[in-house]
């Protein structure tokens, strides 16, 4: 029997997120504006269609001109929008773009020509760059910090998933228009454009209402602060972009993912045209894009649990750069939408990734322009290729090439998506690299772990407060080191939780007297591994997580990392099977940063007094555990630090508390609000 997917909850992450009221309002409206939205943006097409009578050049120019119209506005205004979203009341701001959205949809089918379709159109897109950074902001305010990931997968789930919902529905009101008509009874017959351009005025009416009674949703940082220029805001935004590698990388991924996804969208109709396929098609590989989308939202981050969010961010962006390359080369209808779906599912997975290291790893007051930062450097690259790829593949033309008796014919919109998965392949990589945190372990490597749920990344979960652990074999000074510590973090006004495993709860205290006594004698190395990862759990539940969710700052003598090189390495068991029950058992609370006293084992023996039961094992059973101790080390750099243990207390000390002084989370390193 296996163990369930360590960072797995016991309830559906989905529900549970939902359950908190504030962000289920936010989400209901968020899912009915999207659908209207989508249905909007097909209504918005067919109309532009339409109006083109019958024009076939005409009309592919009037479509793209309709997703060029509703991207060009973030070329100029996106990061502005995010400042304001930083500075003024979240609430009444998506609010006001709500209602201005309702009343600028619903004249489109009123006055039916091309200049008002554009022109409200861009309008709309203008209020909407200051409607999104709003809102992604809020989110992160809305929801534990724990719940963030989960809260990103519905959200982003709403927004994507809602697309084939809305093709459906397109498709029914194409078909039942004259019927709708009727019911209605219009004297001016509408078309099933202009029914879904008035369902979407409609839905953001019901998003606008719907914010307006969150009275929970907070105003921002920047409401009740001391306002920064305009000017400086921005500047100050820029510069924390500039500042964060992080950030830098995730910026970058975006773009080339979205570089590539503009080839896709600008040029998916010519493409289904060459697979000797019609308008049916189109709309099925238009909805396996968004069905994969949603599979990957929904189950990409469980499924992958093992990696760290900054490696799969760039492997999968890279994965899915690979698959539009694949797909360019098909020639089977079949097999097409068979690779869209798993290029959806990737692309879905890079999406929730690189949303929540946002909201996890920017702080409040910069968070709006950071997420308008990213939204407009996509809607500009999305723009840019939209405007280019066309007549990028209008200059390839169509190329047969024969072999022997076999020949097949590639146009230039193939050749145009083949390019631009290379570039998406390209970008990935460099994404990967850019960002990644564990330099030392490949990415094969974190493949093999996470099909058999083992080991792979137990980094990257972000907490409240600052959590530091202290490792290392018998003797090697933990305990003078956490006190030390401690002194001198409570000097500098920090609220610090010193506590140990085992016995840092009354059930621990029991736990450790039965797994140190000499008097308990032979204990299954299972049951072992075991007794311990029940303590931690404890440990975890009563005493570590509340004090973290307070901002304070935990110390603990021993944590996972002791059973996975004790039990694990000492006790010649996996130290992957023991580190997927350690990490089940704290739900991956996994520390700030790891100190490893590391001493050789003979040395760090001969300093005991006395020994209890794991003391008293022999030399070459606390000779394995250092070894794994260095070898953890290795895997994860950025959370270990190996302190040579050997030294002087004092020089210790020095050595410790310059790195600790350096965490970001503390008071001293936080910036002012």
């Amino acid at each position: 029997m296996s163990l369930p997917y360590p960072s797995a909850p016991a309830q559906s992450q989905s529900r549970s997120v939902l359950a908190i009221p504030a962000f289920r309002k936010l989400w209901q409206a968020m899912a009915f504006s999207s659908f209207g939205d989508w249905l909007g943006l097909l209504a918005s097409t067919a109309l532009a269609q339409q109006l083109a009578g019958g024009d076939y050049a005409k009309a592919n120019f009037a479509i793209a001109g309709v997703f060029i119209v509703r991207l060009l506005p973030a070329v100029i205004l996106g990061p502005f929008a995010g400042v304001i979203a930083d500075r003024f009341d979240r609430r009444k701001l998506m609010v006001t773009c709500d209602f201005l959205r309702f009343a600028l949809y619903l004249s489109i089918p009123i006055v039916g020509n091309y200049f008002w379709l554009y022109t409200a159109t861009i309008l709309a897109e203008v209020v909407t760059l200051f409607w999104s950074p709003a809102k992604e902001a809020s989110v992160p305010n809305l929801v534990p910090k724990t719940k963030l990931e989960s809260a990103n997968q519905v959200s982003l789930l709403a927004s994507y998933g809602t697309a084939p919902i809305a093709a459906l529905t397109f498709s029914i009101l194409a078909l039942f228009s004259g019927a709708i008509n009727s019911i209605l009874g219009n004297t001016t017959p509408a078309s099933a454009a202009d029914i879904a351009l008035y369902i979407n005025a409609i839905s953001f009416a019901f998003c606008g209402y719907t914010v307006w009674r969150l009275k929970e949703m907070p105003a921002g940082p920047g409401v009740n602060s001391k306002q920064l220029s305009f000017g400086r805001s921005l500047i100050d935004g820029f510069a924390f972009i500039k500042d964060s590698k992080v950030i830098r990388g995730l910026i970058f991924g975006m773009i080339g993912a979205f570089f590539a996804a503009g080839a896709v969208i600008g040029l998916a109709r010519t493409f289904v045209d060459d697979l000797k396929a019609g308008e049916a098609a189109y709309g099925v590989l238009f909805g396996s894009v968004f069905l994969g989308l949603a599979l990957g939202i929904s189950f990409g981050p469980r499924v992958f649990a093992q990696f760290t969010r900054r490696r799969l961010f760039g492997a999968s962006l890279a994965i899915s750069g690979l698959l539009l390359v694949t797909l360019s080369l098909v020639l089977n209808l079949v097999l097409a939408i068979f690779i869209t779906i798993i290029l959806g599912i990737f692309s879905g997975i890079t999406w929730v990734t690189g949303f929540t290291m946002i909201g996890m790893e920017v702080e409040d007051e910069v968070r709006g322009r950071t997420f308008a930062f990213v939204q407009s450097l996509v809607r500009v690259s999305l723009v840019l290729v939209l405007a280019v790829s066309p007549l990028i593949a209008a200059a390839i033309g169509k190329h047969t090439y024969s072999f022997r008796t076999t020949s097949v014919t590639y146009n230039g919109a193939a050749f145009t998506m083949f390019f631009a998965g290379l570039i998406a392949t390209l970008v990935g990589i460099l994404s990967y690299r850019h960002m990644r945190d564990r330099p030392s372990v490949s990415l094969f490597s974190d493949v093999k772990s996470a099909l058999r749920g083992e080991l792979g990344a137990m980094t990257g979960m972000s907490i409240e407060g600052v959590f530091i652990s202290f490792e290392g074999g018998e003797g090697s000074g933990k305990s003078t080191q956490t006190k030390l510590l401690k002194e001198w973090l409570e000097k500098n006004n920090e609220t610090v939780l010193l506590t140990r495993e085992p016995g840092g709860t009354p059930l621990g205290n029991q736990l450790r007297e039965i797994l140190l006594d000499n008097k308990t004698g032979l204990i299954s190395p299972r049951a072992e591994a075991l007794m311990y990862a029940a303590d931690r759990a404890n440990h975890v539940f009563a005493k570590i997580r509340p004090a973290l969710d307070k901002g304070e700052i935990v110390i603990t003598d021993r944590y996972f990392d002791s059973s996975v090189a004790y039990q694990g390495a000492g006790r010649v068991l996996l130290p992957a099977e023991v580190a997927r029950i350690s990490r089940w058992a704290t739900e991956s609370l996994t520390p700030t940063l790891t100190i490893i006293m590391d001493l050789p084992a003979e040395i760090g023996l001969a300093r005991l007094d006395s020994t209890d039961r794991l003391e008293s094992e022999p030399l070459a059973f606390h000779e394995r555990v250092r070894q794994e101790y260095l070898n953890l080390a290795n895997t994860d750099p950025e959370r270990f630090m190996i302190v040579d243990a050997s030294l002087a207390i004092e020089q210790i000390h020095e050595i410790i508390i310059e790195r600790v002084g350096s965490l970001k989370g503390l008071k001293r390193n936080q910036k002012a609000t």
